[in-house]
This record gives C-alpha cells, sequence and structure tokens, in this order.
C-alpha cells in the first residue's frame, strides 16, 4: 500500500505528467530502477503520501465544457455569473480585452471536503505590449461570492484563500518579474493593497509567463493537511512545475470556489476554459476528524508574517525573519572564516617557531 501511494505522488507531481487533469495524456515518468531507488529511500513516511491514483473529479463543483448545461442565475444550477462574464461554447471570459470591465463566475454549492485539489485550464492574451495589459485573475475559496470589489473584481477583506495570478506591475519600484502568481489567506482584518501588487499580505509567489501563450496553460492549487500547494504547467510539456509550497494553512470547509478578473485603464481578455476539483483519499486522527471544520478561522502559521513585507520609510524593502536557507549560509559563512583563522593562525605561529629556531 504505501509503496503504490507513492509511486501514485511520483506519477502526479513532478516525475510523472498530468493525470486527472487532462484526460488521455500518457507519460513516461520515472523508469522503474529509479522508482525502486526511491521507494526504498522513502521508507516509512511514504505511508503518508496521498495516492494519486485515488483523487476523484467533484463534477458539483467543477466547471467542464459544456458550460450551458451547469450556468446560469438559476438557484437549480450549479455556478453563477456576474459583471461582464461572458459564455461561449469554447471558454467563460470574465472580462474582453476592454477597459474597466469585472466578471466572475462562482460555484453555487459550498465545499465540505477537506483535502482537495484544483486544476484550472486558463488564458490570459490581448493586443497590449510589454506592459500596456491588466490586470489578472483571482481564483478564490471563500466564505462569500458574488460580491463584487477592487481586488481583480472581487471583495476586499474576504475570508478564505485567493490565488492572484497579476499581468500588471503597479509597484514601479518592485524588483518582481511579471506575470507574478502570489497567495493570499485572509480572515477579513486584511486588505489587499494594488499600489504595491499585495506584497504586504503575499505569504509566497513566484514570477510565471502565462500571459499571450500560443498553447494551453494550467494550474493547479492543492490543499491537504495544512499543506499548500500551487504548480504550473505554461510550457506545453504536460508536467507541473513548482511554484509555491507552504505548511500550517487553515481552512475551513464550506467555504465557495470562484474565479474573477477585472481591468482599468490597461486590459487583456482572462478566460476559463475548466475548473476541475478533485477529492484527495487523505487519512485524518481521530482528533483531527472531531473538528467542527465549519467553525475554523483561516489562518497560516508561518515563518513569514504579512508585516515583513511592508516597506520601511527609507524606501527600503525589509527583509523577513531568518529562513532555514539563511541559517545556513551564515553558519557556513561563520565555519569557513573559522577555518580560514585557523589557517592563517597555523602559518604564522610555524613561521615564529622557524624563527625562534634560527637564533639558537
Amino acid at each position: 500500500m504505501a509503496a503504490a501511494a507513492a509511486a501514485g505522488w511520483i506519477w502526479r507531481w513532478g516525475w510523472g505528467r498530468r493525470c486527472p487533469g487532462r484526460s488521455g495524456l500518457r507519460g513516461p515518468g520515472p523508469g522503474p530502477t529509479i522508482l525502486l531507488l526511491f521507494l526504498l529511500l522513502l521508507g516509512p513516511v511514504a505511508a503518508d503520501i496521498t495516492d494519486g491514483n485515488s483523487e476523484h473529479l467533484k463534477r458539483e463543483h467543477s466547471l467542464i465544457k459544456p458550460y450551458h448545461a451547469g450556468i446560469g442565475s438559476s438557484s437549480t444550477l450549479l455556478w453563477d455569473f456576474q459583471g461582464s462574464t461572458m459564455l461561449t461554447s469554447q471558454y467563460v471570459r470574465l472580462t474582453p480585452d476592454e477597459r474597466s470591465k469585472e466578471g466572475s463566475i462562482w460555484n453555487h454549492l459550498p465545499c465540505f471536503l477537506k483535502d482537495w485539489e484544483m486544476h484550472v485550464h486558463f488564458k490570459v492574451h490581448g493586443a497590449g505590449k510589454k506592459n500596456l495589459h491588466g490586470d489578472g485573475i483571482a481564483l478564490w475559496y471563500t466564505r462569500d461570492r458574488l460580491v463584487p470589489g477592487p481586488v481583480f473584481g472581487s471583495k476586499d477583506n474576504f475570508h478564505g484563500l485567493a490565488i492572484f495570478l497579476d499581468t500588471y506591475p503597479n509597484d514601479e519600484t518592485t524588483e518582481r518579474v511579471f506575470p507574478y502568481i502570489s497567495v493570499m489567506v485572509n480572515n477579513g482584518s486584511l486588505s489587499y493593497d494594488h499600489s504595491k501588487d499585495g506584497r504586504w499580505t503575499e505569504l509566497a509567489g513566484c514570477t510565471a509567463d502565462f500571459r499571450n501563450r500560443d498553447h494551453d496553460t494550467f494550474l493547479a492549487v492543492r490543499y491537504s493537511r495544512g499543506r499548500l500547494t500551487v504548480m504550473t504547467d505554461l510550457e506545453d510539456k504536460n508536467e507541473w512545475k513548482n511554484c509555491i509550497d507552504i505548511t500550517g494553512v487553515r481552512l475551513p470547509t464550506g467555504y465557495y470556489f470562484g474565479a474573477s478578473a477585472g481591468t482599468g485603464d490597461l486590459s487583456d481578455n482572462h478566460d476559463i476554459i475548466s475548473m476541475k476539483l478533485f477529492q484527495l483519499m487523505v487519512e485524518h486522527t481521530p482528533d483531527e476528524e472531531s473538528i467542527d471544520w465549519t467553525k475554523i478561522e483561516p489562518s497560516v502559521s508561518f515563518l513569514k508574517s504579512p508585516k515583513d513585507n511592508v516597506d520601511d520609510p527609507t524606501g527600503n524593502f525589509r527583509s523577513g525573519p531568518l529562513t532555514g536557507w539563511r541559517v545556513f549560509l551564515l553558519l557556513l559563512c561563520a565555519l569557513l572564516g573559522i577555518i580560514v583563522c585557523a589557517v592563517v593562525g597555523a602559518v604564522v605561529f610555524q613561521k615564529r617557531q622557524e624563527r625562534n629556531k634560527r637564533f639558537y
């Protein structure tokens, strides 16, 4: 069982091709020798890894063609949309390539899964060149739905999780390379600052060149046992690439999935082709099962606090707390310094000894 679970994880996350996200895709994955060695090295932790073959598509939380069978204003249907959102036979367009547009689409049913994975097939494209386009797409798992607002077409001070696919750098002093994907968890107390591209409240992020690609672009969001992972497939290789991986994330059940987009003075087409939600088959401890997951407050137990991203008055970007890599580098530098001092001391001591011998 442990070996099967590890094999499923290897196929699903990194060396294998995307399995459940796109039907019919095949990939070689690792060879049998590499797989065997990996399983031997993995040993006792393999049982904790989710079996990728046990993921189940939850159609009631998925947006799949044909759209017209599951989208509309009726309360009996699965998805609702508002604003500039337009349905076609091939995609759901949240905003056209026009100024000052906002649109969103929201699942009608709350999700009560503790462990899940969302695959999003999307496309951002337009006539704007270089930085003359905006603003981007937001993916949501939040308490409230269908509430328009200033954060990529949806409300600010939200409760839940947001993944921002930002295409325009509002902060001219930023060193980030756009387009940029970032993650934010909010309990309603934080406000997204567009002027700083959300840097004050960002938990993690990565550069991702997803705009105006001639091939399909995908993003996967995985949440399981407090671990949040975001991966991308933007190179037409049918393989996931790491973007964000953080632990200590607490999200309640009973929230809604959605997607929104907005344009301002600059614009783009923001399209959603599909959103597929998979249930992850994960065992929880009796203590975890006894928790009322609907009452959990969205939070993150993380080394880096959002306040560590605030600029200081001098205009310098204040660094966050010491991470594992920084501690390692500091220790390495200290060790190298000690070695250099020891060598220099030994050489000086030997020279003095030789000088003293000549006087005798």
